[in-house]
This record gives C-alpha cells, structure tokens and sequence, in this order.
C-alpha cells in the first residue's frame, strides 16, 4: 500500500499573463481516494492540474502536499511522490514506447544509481496493465491517438507516485478503451491506495469512477463532494447551462445526466417523439 498524502489548495490564483484563471480557490483532495474535476471548456481545469504539479507558479495562494507548498519542495523528491499525465504530452522523435514509460522511472533514479531490476518490474507492470507490451518495441510517433495515450499512462503507472494527475486520460480512446482505463485507475487505487486526481469531460463516467466529483466554473469551486450531491440537475444547469435530467445509473446506481436538447422535451425515458411515432 501507498502512503496517504494530503493535497490541497489554499487561496489559489493562477493565470497566464495578465489574465487569472483560477480566482481565491481553495479545495482539498480526499487522501487515498478517487477525484474528478469537471466543468467547461476554459473553466480551469487543466490550469489546476498544472498548478497542483507545480509547472504553473500562484499568483498567491498555495498548493500543499502534507501541508508543504509545493513549488518549495525539491523537484525530485516530488517527483517520487506526484505525478502528472499533461493533456497533451510531447515525445522525442522516434523514441519507443518502452524507452517512454521507462521514462517513468527517472524520479526513482539517484545521482550514480543504476537501473535495477525493480524498474524492469515496473515498466513490464505498467505496460501489462496498459495492452502496450505488442508496441513496446515501435515508434511512439507511428501510434494512433488511442495507442498514444495508452503509452503516456504507462509512463505515469510506471513512476509509481502515491498521488497521481492526469489530465483527460481518456482523449483519443474509443469507448471500450476508456472503460479499461478508468477500470485500471481504480483497480490502482484499491490495491495500493494511490490518490488519484483526473479532469474528465463525461461527467457520467466522472459520476460513476470518482470518489469525490469537483466542479469548476470560471475558475472558482462551484460544488465539491459525493457525486450523488454534486451532479444534480442544478449543479449542470449552473455550470453548464444545460438543461438535464439526473436519474439513478442502472449499472452502478451512481447518478446518470441526461442531457435535454432543443429538440426534445426530457419526457419519460422510452416515450415516442413524433419522429418515432411515424408509421
């Protein structure tokens, strides 16, 4: 089992130039479990993963892990404790898939220590649990978006942090693929207690794997808990703008939005439209 970090921010401001993102945002993760941050485009979500890692410095405010800030703390140390899967992330030129995730390990490596037989360990675990050991060997740049990301996450699995940010972990997977890998995030979470934070976009899959839902909305916490208290038909009006009803999922009893549009009038599940009403 991992050890159980504390992470939070306190006050936080964050933006890029002269534009904040973030506005006095303070929230805490629950240690040891399951959060998601959702909200709109532009919202800040990514912003915060960025600042939480400490690739983006406050503007004022702080982001503790263990009450420590962490753009004070020293990079490697971090490093082994905090890991980050970016939105977009950029690979060397032909570089291999297994070269990547080995890249994982660099935080576990010291000044004159070698690579050791528990990294092999780890980086044949993390492509196991990921379906890359067939494109360990091949080109990460020759991958299809979904491999790609696959290949990113090993990387992250295989630094073995005990807190553990990916942004959109999900972008550029298929369905089935996005299943597994929610899946595996939360089958490491039960079997080692990392502390997992993700932004994700469906809110449903949000609803279902989180532990503890976020919702940002121009930069500020609008609601923050159990998914069943944070994704009400409210909260997605007020964050969203969208009109939608919430009802129980049938498969997990997690709480399902459905989504209203401007051609249907969110009646019963399974009543006819006119459309459907045509002979």
């Amino acid at each position: 089992m991992t050890t159980s970090h504390t992470l939070a921010a306190e006050a936080l401001t964050v933006g890029y130039a002269d534009r904040s993102v973030l506005t006095d945002l303070s929230l805490e993760v629950p240690p040891g479990r399951i959060t998601a941050i959702v909200g709109p485009n532009a919202c800040g979500k990514s912003t915060l993963l960025r600042s939480m890692s400490r690739l983006l410095p406050p503007r004022s405010g702080s982001v503790l892990l263990d009450g420590r800030a962490v753009h004070h703390l020293p990079a490697r140390a971090l490093a082994r404790t905090l890991g980050l899967l970016p939105q977009s992330p950029v690979a060397p030129e032909g570089i291999t898939v297994a070269d990547v995730v080995g890249r994982g390990r660099h935080p576990h490596q010291g000044l004159f220590s070698r690579w050791s037989h528990a990294d092999d360990v780890a980086v044949a675990e993390a492509l196991e649990a990921t379906d890359t050991v067939d494109l360990a060997d091949r080109a990460v740049d020759e991958l299809s978006g979904g491999q790609r990301q696959r290949a990113w996450i090993a990387m992250a699995l295989a630094q073995q942090t005990d807190v553990l940010l990916l942004d959109e972990p999900t972008t550029f997977l298929d369905v089935s693929h996005q299943v597994e890998v929610l899946d595996l995030l939360t089958d490491l979470n039960q079997a080692r207690g990392t502390t997992i934070v993700m932004v994700l976009h469906d809110l449903n899959m949000a609803a279902r794997y989180a532990d503890h839902l976020i919702a940002l909305v121009d930069g500020r916490v609008h609601a923050a808990g159990d998914p069943a208290a944070v994704l009400t038909e409210e909260t997605v009006r007020a964050v969203f703008g969208l009109e939608s009803r919430v009802v129980d999922d049938p498969v997990s009893g997690r709480p399902l939005m459905v989504p209203i549009g401007r051609h249907h009038t969110g009646g019963p599940v399974g009543a006819a439209t006119p459309a459907a009403s045509k002979g």
